[in-house]
């Protein structure tokens, strides 16, 4: 069955036959899978009243497993989205009790950023509910599907240079 895709680039080969339109295949599905997706969980943190970059900073915090936590500059490198204005969102963090900002323990100078007990509970109960949210948005690939994909996302990212997370 045609998709949006479908639609746009038949349009294209239509009036400009001389052009190929073949990348947009690729470009146009994942532009339009990117918004879909950030709708969905934009939708999905909001019901669990959170924000998106809310759940990504506390999200990444949890992951590093780090009980003295991270800098600002570590937590923004190790974010899975761009996490600008990094102080400002801490700050409001902060504020409701998910963060706390600590001295780090190598570097009086320096401060560190870690979960408080709140943030935990709330990033650890949160998470689940999120995987199964993330598992009902791939429900119509097959397993196969999924592992066919993975490869070839990982493929085209590296290809761009997303190769770390520094």
């Amino acid at each position: 069955m045609p998709d949006a895709v479908d639609q746009i680039t038949a349009a294209w080969r239509q009036q400009r036959p001389d052009v190929d339109s073949s990348p947009m295949e690729i470009f146009g599905r994942i532009s339009r899978l990117a918004h879909i997706i950030e709708r969905e969980l934009t939708d999905f943190f909001r019901a669990q009243g959170l924000e998106f970059w809310e759940f990504d900073v506390l999200a990444t915090l949890r992951r590093s497993g780090s009980e003295s936590g991270l800098t600002a500059g570590a937590l923004n490198k190790a974010a899975m989205r761009t996490s600008g204005a990094i102080t400002n969102r801490i700050d409001r963090l902060v504020a409701k009790d998910l963060v706390e900002r600590v001295p780090d323990p190598a570097d009086r100078r320096a401060i560190r950023v870690r979960l408080t007990d709140t943030g935990r509970t709330l990033v650890d109960n949160v998470l689940p509910l999120h995987m199964e949210n993330e598992q009902r948005l791939l429900a119509d690939l097959t397993p196969g599907d999924r592992e066919a994909l993975i490869p070839l996302l990982r493929k085209f990212s590296e290809s761009l240079g997303d190769l770390s997370l520094d």
